[in-house]
């Protein structure tokens, strides 16, 4: 909950607690960063997958894969006609050979197949799921499967 000013008519401002949403209105569901902790705590996890519900009022949990699933495995659960938001836990190897791991947020918004309604109000909402979800070590956005090459990720990681 943060903080905020509300004027009342007659009334000099004061302070107010409103409920964070985006600025389209739509707020995180807590599945959501229970689905996050999960992922980041537990590594039981390799991905999972978070779209805007039908009424366009919350995010909520789409699907997930376990830790032995792969990255392309990730990949194919990405519809190629809707935008999604998805955190990968991904295993790279850094330039000395040592294995590491990293949580990705990516932000899939297809743009040729998508209408232009969907990917606004995907973009406008991006900020609320972020900021619930802390300790994310990187960002990507994807707007085509090109853009998920697994050799262009893997060294964006690094």
């Amino acid at each position: 909950v943060l903080p905020a000013f509300c004027a009342l008519p007659g009334r000099s401002r004061r302070r107010c607690a409103l409920p964070f949403s985006s600025m389209s209105g739509v707020t995180v569901r807590d599945e959501c960063v229970d689905t996050f902790n999960q992922i980041k705590m537990k590594k039981d996890l390799r991905y999972c997958v978070f779209k805007i519900s039908e009424d366009k009022k919350f995010i909520v949990n789409d699907c997930q894969g376990p830790a032995e699933e792969t990255f392309q495995d990730f990949v194919k659960k990405l519809p190629e006609d809707q935008p999604r938001y998805a955190l990968c836990d991904i295993t790279y190897e850094t330039d000395d050979g040592r294995q590491q791991n990293k949580l990705c947020f990516f932000f899939w918004s297809p743009d040729d197949k998508t209408s232009v309604k969907d990917r606004m109000l995907y973009a406008s909402s991006k900020d609320a799921i972020k900021k619930k979800f802390v300790g994310i070590m990187k960002e990507m956005q994807a707007n085509d499967y090109g853009d998920l090459d697994e050799k262009t990720v893997m060294e964006a990681m690094k």
